[in-house]
C-alpha cells in the first residue's frame, strides 16, 4: 500500500480524533464517523478562548490551529468537505438520514454516540475514515478540480509526498 504523508490533513485528522487528549473531536459511536463539540473544539483546539493561544494544554504545545493552519472553525469543515467528508443529517427519531452538504446547524447527538453534552454535534461522515481502518486513510484525497477531473477519467489520484522541510 502506499504511504500517507504524515502531515497531510487526513493524517492529522487521524492523530486528533483518535487522541484521548481531546474531548472536542472523537467517533460516532459505531466509529464511522467523526462528532465534533464546535464551542469546545474552538477553544480546546483552535484557541478561540482566554489561555489558549499556547496549545490546548496550555503548556506551549501546538495545537489543531497550528496543525491545520487555521483558528477558524469554518476553514476547518471546508477542509473535511475538501476531502470527501459529508455532514450526517439526523432523520426523525434519531435515525441517520443521507449525508447532506457539510455546514448547517449540529447534527445532533441522539445517535448513542455516548456523549455527555447537551450542545448539538456536527456528525461527519467518509467512506474512507473508520476507527479500526487506518490503511483506508491513503484514499482520501483532496478534491481538487485536477483530481476530480482525474477521478472522472478514471486515473489515480496520488498524494503529494512529504517536501524536504517535512522531512
Amino acid at each position: 500500500p502506499a504511504p500517507i504523508n504524515p502531515n497531510n490533513f487526513p493524517a492529522k485528522l487521524w492523530r486528533l480524533v483518535n487522541s484521548p487528549r481531546f474531548r472536542s473531536i472523537r467517533w460516532d459511536a459505531r466509529g464511522e464517523g467523526l462528532l465534533i463539540d464546535q464551542p469546545l473544539f474552538e477553544y480546546e483546539l483552535l484557541g478561540a478562548g482566554p489561555g489558549c493561544a499556547t496549545g490546548p494544554a496550555g503548556d506551549g504545545t501546538a495545537g489543531a490551529a497550528d496543525l491545520f493552519k487555521t483558528k477558524n472553525f469554518t476553514s476547518f469543515i471546508r477542509q473535511l468537505n475538501l476531502y470527501g467528508f459529508r455532514k450526517v443529517v439526523m432523520g426523525p427519531a434519531g435515525s441517520v438520514a443521507a449525508p447532506g452538504p457539510g455546514l448547517g446547524p449540529g447534527g445532533g447527538d441522539g445517535n448513542g454516540d455516548g456523549g455527555s453534552s447537551a450542545r448539538p454535534l456536527h456528525h461527519f461522515h467518509s467512506p474512507h475514515f473508520r476507527r479500526d481502518r487506518p490503511d483506508l486513510l491513503v484514499r482520501l484525497k483532496r478534491l481538487t478540480s485536477a483530481n476530480k477531473a482525474k477521478l472522472a477519467a478514471g486515473l489515480e489520484v496520488t498524494s503529494r509526498p512529504p517536501n524536504r522541510f517535512q522531512q
